[in-house]
């Protein structure tokens, strides 16, 4: 685990290793996302898979090593305030999405396509 120093208002900062180990992770996970893309051999379901998992790695790699949020006590209400950003933001834009196909399924609906 790396060692972590708080200042006065509870704040941490990290030390140069754990950014130089954040920001090498990152680089990683961001090549290996490209490198798949770019390869082309794998099918399109299993490359997006895969990207799917490497950014939710990086996230977790962003929140650790840059944000320094984990899971010690003097951490708990920034995760909790990072966990309500996180589902505020999920309603948000699962809710975008829904009412965009929702409402593109009933402006569609008898529409015939140009050519039939």
């Amino acid at each position: 685990m790396a060692h972590h120093s708080y200042d006065s208002a509870g704040a941490s900062h990290g030390s140069l290793k754990s950014y130089a180990t954040g920001f090498a992770l990152s680089l990683i996970l961001t090549v290996i996302s490209f490198g798949l893309v770019m390869d082309g051999m794998l099918p399109r379901g299993v490359v997006m898979a895969a990207i799917v998992v490497a950014a939710v790695v990086q996230m977790i790699v962003q929140v650790h090593y840059f944000l320094h949020l984990d899971t010690s006590s003097a951490q708990r209400w920034n995760v909790l305030a990072l966990l309500y950003t996180v589902l505020i933001v999920a309603i948000l834009v699962g809710g975008t999405i829904w009412i965009m196909v929702n409402s593109q399924a009933h402006m569609m609906h008898g529409v015939m396509p140009m050519g039939h």
